[in-house]
């Protein structure tokens, strides 16, 4: 049966939606918990760059601006007018295992199923560059492109990749060199004899002239990420670097199409999907404004290449990191990165093995082939939100782009400006995790005391860079309290002095549990009941120094004071409250936002625990 259209009014019966109707409704319930007056406001949240996310869109918060058309400039949409549509984005996975020849058989399964470029790291602590040749043996140049990673050895990487290109007479199908002397200084915090600006320069001038389908330089931003910075901060420090290198190449005699050809951009994308969205777009929109401030607009199409964030992977809980990759490849596939490398699982645990290598990039090609993430163009086009936060990101990251260049550039802001500023976002992260504003899950939330890590062979030792930028992992402040109290005989306790019945106290006996056990100390429960004397019972037979009380608000103004007596008459050295109110005979207080590290510090400090 069919009905005509005239009478398919499905929205006739509701009132029209507005911003205005939304804030009185929100109003209305956000009074009855937090007063609040605006709840926009209230709702809002903020990134490490400054920008308020706010809780609601609409079509006014569309940017003036025209984000234009896929494959146009400002590119912001896509640098292909035919997105990843008809092949998806280029699947690329990296490999690092010092032995030729595990190397060799790693990358040939990888390509027999579903890899379509190899990103091959160089140097001392991984492949030695004259190792290629076997690591490449099988492997059809003309069709899976290879970029290398070579840092000081990169001139050596670059001529054995282009010698053996001339041996077979094959044209590449693309690939990189990999020359990044300023990632390498912001890595190394110095620039090695022969790896500077000129072999970048001659690189590029070879490629350019020999090998139209390969690109000389990476610009690689992920140095910046791994210091803690912000996404703008990431995104000014790559613009800067790319314009010292169109400088360095013009100088070199290549011409602006020329030079523009010959970089490659790296980016770390997380498991803040929209913010990774918006990163790529405003990274096109940036690199855009640069390629038209130098008189090539129609050139300004950046190359990106995303990789899942080395920072957001944990050592704890390794498996949540497959769900933390798949939400970043998801998030690198709708911001229009050509190239994308999800990181294995277990990639701080060791080597990857067969099996977080098949996983890794089976996480791309279910996105590609299942969920056809490729299949639409731009799909976060046209978002009120994502529209908006690309266009913010990008004024920001402008404006940082714009104060390194006049403290004289990418090389020279690594002197003092970028390491001061990105030391200070990674104070501000930092405290955010420490508090768990910014939780991580099973390590700061829900850890599992009893899980057993997955071996894996050991990284080989890699050369000491005290000068460069340092590189953090997220969860690292509450692994290192974990593998403390890991590496003792017995797990330090802290003991939950449980006051009343279960619905009064298991709330926060729950929430007391997860913060002590994220520092790798277990927890053991009182049970139901009121007597001090009971509880102080219970707790020698605990064994545990430690005390935390845990029930409701009403039954501490009863309990609290006696029962934290009597604990410390049974030989609680410190006692611990979870909720905020204050009591005689109670040391401190847990609470949601309050530092969890701080109080994980000072109850292994009581318990007499080395770090």
């Amino acid at each position: 049966m069919t009905v005509p259209s005239q009478d398919l009014q499905l929205a006739a019966d509701f009132p029209p939606a507005t911003r205005d109707r939304w804030r009185e409704l929100a109003l209305a319930v956000l009074r009855k918990s937090v007063g609040v007056a605006d709840p926009e406001q209230a709702l809002a949240t903020h990134t490490y760059d400054g920008i308020t996310l706010r809780p609601l869109y609409d079509i006014d918060d569309l940017p003036d601006r025209p984000a234009g058309l896929p494959g146009l400039p400002p590119y912001t949409r896509g640098a292909r007018p035919e997105g990843g549509v008809v092949t998806g984005w280029d699947v690329r996975q990296r490999h690092a295992h010092p032995d030729p020849a595990v190397t060799r058989d790693a990358v040939l399964t990888d390509l027999e199923n579903g890899v379509t470029s190899l990103w091959l790291v160089l140097g001392e602590g991984a492949l030695d560059p004259p190792a290629l040749p076997t690591v490449l043996d099988k492997v059809h140049l003309d069709l899976a492109p290879v970029v290398l990673d070579a840092g000081v050895a990169t001139a050596e990487a670059a001529e054995t990749l282009l010698r053996l290109l001339a041996e077979r007479g094959v044209v590449p199908a693309g690939g990189n060199l990999g020359a990044d002397p300023i990632g390498l200084r912001a890595r190394l915090g110095t620039v090695p004899d022969g790896a500077g600006l000129d072999l970048a320069v001659r690189l590029a001038r070879r490629c350019a002239a020999d090998h139209p389908t390969l690109r000389a330089i990476t610009v690689d931003a992920t140095p910046y990420h791994d210091a803690g910075g912000s996404h703008a901060e990431e995104l000014g420090c790559s613009i800067a670097a790319g314009v010292a290198y169109l400088r360095a190449l013009t100088d070199g005699g290549l011409s602006v199409a020329q030079a523009l050809g010959q970089l490659e951009f790296r980016y770390a994308v997380t498991a803040d999907q929209f913010l990774s969205i918006a990163k790529l777009r405003a990274a096109r929109l940036l690199w855009a404004r640069v390629a038209e401030a130098c008189g090539a607009p129609e050139h300004g199409a950046q190359r990106q290449h995303a990789v899942t964030s080395s920072p957001m992977m944990t050592v704890r809980d390794p498996w949540v990191n497959m769900l933390r990759t798949t939400v970043a490849c998801f998030a690198a596939g709708v911001g229009g990165a050509d190239a994308v490398t999800v990181q294995p699982f277990d990639a701080r645990l060791g080597l990857p093995d067969a099996f977080s290598r098949r996983i890794a990039r089976n996480t791309s090609l279910l996105l590609i082939e299942e969920s056809g993430v490729g299949r639409v163009i731009d799909p976060a086009g046209g978002s009120w939100f994502v529209e908006r936060l690309t266009v913010e990101l990008a004024e920001k990251a402008w404006e940082w782009f714009q104060e390194i260049e006049r403290a004289g550039g990418a090389m020279a802001a690594l002197d003092e400006l970028i390491p001061r500023r990105l030391a200070g976002t990674w104070a501000r992260r930092a405290e955010a995790i420490a508090h768990r504003r910014d939780p991580i899950t099973g390590v700061s939330e829900f850890p599992n005391l009893e899980e057993r890590l997955p071996e894996r062979e050991p990284y080989p030792p890699r050369p000491e860079t005290a000068g460069g930028l340092p590189r953090v992992y997220y969860a690292e402040p509450f692994e290192r309290l974990r593998d403390a109290c890991d590496r003792l005989p017995e797990r330090p306790k802290v003991f939950l002095a449980t006051i009343g019945p279960i619905a009064a106290y298991t709330a926060r006996s729950t929430f007391a549990a997860s913060l002590f056990q994220a520092g790798g100390i277990a927890t053991v429960e009182a049970g139901p009941g009121t007597d001090p004397a009971a509880i102080a019972k219970a707790f020698r037979e605990s064994g545990a120094r430690v005390a935390c009380l845990c029930s409701s608000d009403a039954l501490y103004a009863e309990h609290a004071a006696a029962v934290a007596a009597a604990l410390r008459e049974a030989g609680a050295i410190r006692v611990w409250l979870a909720g905020r109110d204050v009591y005689d005979g109670v040391d401190g207080n847990v609470y949601t936002g309050c530092d969890a590290i701080h109080v994980l510090n000072t109850t292994l400090d009581d318990l007499g625990v080395t770090r």
